[in-house]
Formats: C-alpha cells, structure tokens, sequence
C-alpha cells in the first residue's frame, strides 16, 4: 500500500543530506538521505507512526505533525504547501514576519522605467515601486497600503477613472487573501480596519466575491499629468508567496504614454530639486 504523500516524503527524505538535518553523514551510511527513524525523531514523532505516513497506512496526519516533517525534510514554502494539499489540509502561513520586496525583485522593478510597477505585499501594503510607480500613485507608495488608498483616501474616487469596479476587485482580492492566508495578522487587521471605517467596504465585503487580479485595463486621473489609460499585469512573486508584482503599460504612442513619460520627467525634476 503506498499513497502520494507517503510517496512524496519519501522522496523528500532520500533527497535531505543527513548532515543538514543534525545527523552524522559519512560513507556507512546504507540509505540515501535521511533514516526514517531519523525523521521521525526530529520530528517528535514514533517510528511506527512516520513509517505509517510513508507506506500509506495513515493518511491524515496533523498540521503539526506535518510542519514538523516539513522543517526535518527542509521543505520550502511551495512544498510544505505541497505536502499539506496531499494530506487534505490547508495549512497555516508559515510564522509571520514583516514583509519586504526581494533586492532582486526591485532591480527588476527600475529596469522598466516607462513602466509604473509596485509590488504588494498579502494585505496590499505597497512594499515597493519603481520611480514612474511611486509618480503615478504618490506618497502610499511609501509603506502604504493601496486597498487603504481606495477606501479611505479622499482623492481616490477622482484618482480611480472608475472607481466602483476598482473598489469591488480590491475587495475581492482581499477575501481570496483571507482564504490563502486566514491566520496572517496583516491581512486580518487590514480587513478588520476597513470594515471599521469604511461603509462601502462592508457593503462590498458582504457580497463574498472573491478572484485574483487579472490583466485589465485601468483608467487614473492624476492631477499633474490628467486621464491615463493603462493596462494592468498582475505576477505571483514563486519566492514569496502572497506577494504580487504590478505592472502598468500604456499603448506605445498614445495620450497615455505621453502622459507617463511627463509624469517620469516631473518625477526626476522633483527628485533633483529635493
């Protein structure tokens, strides 16, 4: 008897060096990678039961248990997610720390600079932009958080050329955070504080929508430059799950790219200036 998850930690223990687990490696060994009794050791586990898990005989482990493999077998964020989908289980974030935008991540971001780009974090916090990204969209862009923007700002119904549609995919991206991530703190607190001190997003909130940002096109109203059309890209960042990267392209040669390109230049007259 044999299952895909007992399958899988099997390969995840053949593929772990003994040495980096804390265990003795050397040329004796008779088994590649971990024992099992090595891993359920670590883990805290009895060897009957982790032997259980690999031959199938169990087929639903805890998530305790499960992060406890994880971190024994050195599983990465997108294979303890992996694991936990074989055993059923929706797994909890991993312990939660302050987000930040990965140094090569924000390489990429200056290298467009005809493009405005961000990168969010789970909640919508705006972890980073590019300069022509921190021109169109302003002082949020500097440790704020763009679904607080939408709801709370007072010049954001005449920044967004429509903000309705705006306002109800922010809401729905928010609950599909919710869903990926209900124990994460920031994600919480942000809802928690909209709900709060916004009425139109309760009202949103209470429809249940839920999607993930999708290539659309978008209308702003910024007021040194005037009405923008851009096309928004919306990229999972794999090395940090949760975070998204936006990228917005206005048609070569139109009013739009005009506009950008005036709004860069404003942008680093006021950088000099400064």
């Amino acid at each position: 008897m044999s299952s895909e998850l007992g399958d899988y930690l099997r390969s995840r223990r053949a593929a772990r060096r003994p040495e980096d687990a804390g265990f003795p490696g050397g040329e004796r060994r008779r088994v590649t990678g971990l024992r099992r009794e090595e891993v359920a050791v670590a883990a805290g586990v009895s060897a009957d039961y982790y032997i259980r898990l690999e031959q199938g005989r169990e087929l639903r482990p805890s998530p305790a248990v499960l992060d406890a493999l994880g971190r024994v077998l050195g599983l990465d964020d997108e294979a303890r997610l992996h694991a936990f989908r074989l055993a059923g289980l929706h797994p909890a974030p991993a312990a939660s720390s302050t987000e930040r935008a990965d140094p090569a991540l924000l390489s990429l971001l200056d290298s467009w600079p005809q493009h405005p780009a961000l990168v969010l974090g789970r909640a919508y916090d705006i972890l980073a932009a590019n300069p022509l990204g921190a021109a169109l969209f302003g002082d949020v862009t500097r440790g704020g958080n763009l679904a607080e923007l939408v709801f709370l700002d007072p010049g954001a119904r005449s920044f967004y050329a429509d903000w309705p549609t705006a306002a109800a995919a922010t809401v729905a991206g928010l609950r599909l955070a919710q869903v990926a991530a209900p124990h994460e703190p920031r994600v919480g607190a942000v809802i928690e504080g909209l709900k709060e001190k916004s009425g139109e997003f309760r009202e949103l909130w209470a429809r249940g929508e839920a999607r993930s940002k999708r290539p659309e096109t978008k209308g702003f109203r910024h007021p040194s430059v005037g009405a923008l059309t851009v096309r928004a890209h919306s990229f999972d960042v794999r090395d940090a799950p949760g975070q998204e990267l936006i990228v917005y392209q206005a048609d070569p040669g139109s009013r739009s790219a005009e506009a950008l390109a005036l709004l860069g230049s404003l942008g680093s007259l006021a950088a000099t200036r400064s």
